[in-house]
């Protein structure tokens, strides 16, 4: 079931990501237990939660209320490794774009850690 399924959201837009965070999520998909909380260090009380399919950038304070959410990636019949990965980017705050490159790098971060930490 989806976290951000039943939640209004502020906006909705394309996006796309980096393809070697999408290949980082693959792998992390294979070898990790789901879904994975990553605190953001520098944001006391906002979480990155990767699942099975989607990241959801929540506010810990308020019961894990979406900030921001990746989903719906296109990745069927997907013929290149390297290029990025379109997706849909769901708004749940006003300001929620301020969170947006902070959690992927931090996410990106944590994920290599862990599987580094699981061979």
């Amino acid at each position: 079931m989806s976290r951000v399924g039943e939640v209004p959201c502020y906006a909705r837009r394309p996006d796309q990501v980096d393809a070697g965070l999408y290949n980082l999520w693959r792998r992390a998909r294979l070898h990790l237990p789901l879904p994975i909380r990553i605190p953001l260090p520098e944001q006391a009380g906002v979480a990155m939660i990767v699942e099975e399919r989607e990241w959801v950038c929540v506010n810990v304070r308020q019961n894990d209320l979406p900030i921001l959410a990746w989903v719906e990636f296109e990745d069927e019949n997907r013929s290149a490794l390297h290029t990025p990965v379109r997706c849909q980017l769901n708004y749940y705050h006003f300001a929620a774009s301020r969170y947006r490159a902070m959690a992927l790098q931090v996410m990106a971060e944590e994920l290599e850690q862990r599987l580094r930490n699981a061979r």
